[in-house]
This record gives structure tokens, C-alpha cells and sequence, in this order.
């Protein structure tokens, strides 16, 4: 279990500076040619590792079903969107937003497909996420 906290975990901060990589190449370009050349050199990089590791190409594609390379478009807009946001917002509230958005989309996936666990739990973390943005930009308090 430790090997897969730990993975999870660093690809927890190298998201994070993926993020902060995209956010400070769309401040000289865009946020649309951020997210292109970010996505050429990591299929430069993919298709390379895959090449040295194997692996590329193995699937059976005749029985992928095409929603499921939506993937694809949903991860350019997520990129996109998350450099534009990072310059704009700052690391940790884009940070924390998507991960709201990622665990409300979660709980709803897995109510759908059934999958069991505590759904109390797994709203109250997602309420403290949310609860931690509120804290995070409450208005200041004037002076007395």
C-alpha cells in the first residue's frame, strides 16, 4: 500500500508543477498554446518512453468504443483552463477548486457505478476542501 501512496503522492506535486510550468509558459503565449506545446512534447515524451519501455500501440482498437478517447479533448480543455487559471488565481485555489470539482464529480461517479464506502465521509472531506477555499478568500476583516 505504501508504493502506491507514495506514487499517488508524487504525481500529486509533479501536477503541481506541471501546473505552475503551464501557467508561466501561457504568460508569453496563451493559454491555448500552452496547452498545445504541452501536449506535443508529452507525446514526444510518451512515444519515446514507450519506444525505450514498450508498450506503445498493444491495445485492441477495434473494440474501444470512441467516447472513451474523450479523454483527449477533456484533458486539453483541463489544461487550458488550469494555465490561464494558475496565473490568474494562484497555485493553491487552482489547485484546491480542481480537486473539489474532481472529488463532487467523484462521489457522483461512484454512487452511479455503486461502488461501496462511507458516502457521509466522502461528502464531509469534500465539504472541508470547499470549507478550506471559503477560508482561503473570506473577505478581511477591517481593521479597528
Amino acid at each position: 500500500m505504501i508504493p502506491f501512496v507514495l506514487m499517488a503522492f508524487t504525481a500529486g506535486l509533479l501536477i503541481g508543477l506541471s501546473r505552475q510550468l503551464n501557467g508561466r509558459l501561457s504568460l508569453s503565449t496563451s493559454a491555448m498554446e500552452a496547452s498545445f506545446w504541452n501536449h506535443i512534447v508529452g507525446a514526444i515524451f510518451l512515444t519515446l518512453a514507450a519506444f525505450a519501455l514498450g508498450g506503445l500501440f498493444e491495445g485492441d482498437l477495434e473494440n474501444i468504443p470512441l467516447w472513451a478517447y474523450l479523454g483527449g479533448p477533456i484533458g486539453v480543455i483541463f489544461i487550458a483552463a488550469s494555465s490561464w487559471l494558475i496565473t490568474r488565481i494562484g497555485a493553491v485555489s487552482t489547485t484546491m477548486l480542481i480537486i473539489a470539482g474532481q472529488m463532487i464529480f467523484g462521489i457522483l461517479l461512484d454512487m452511479i457505478r455503486g461502488v461501496p464506502g462511507d458516502l457521509t465521509i466522502r461528502i464531509l472531506g469534500t465539504a472541508l476542501i470547499l470549507g478550506g477555499m471559503w477560508l482561503l478568500h473570506r473577505p478581511a476583516k477591517a481593521a479597528a
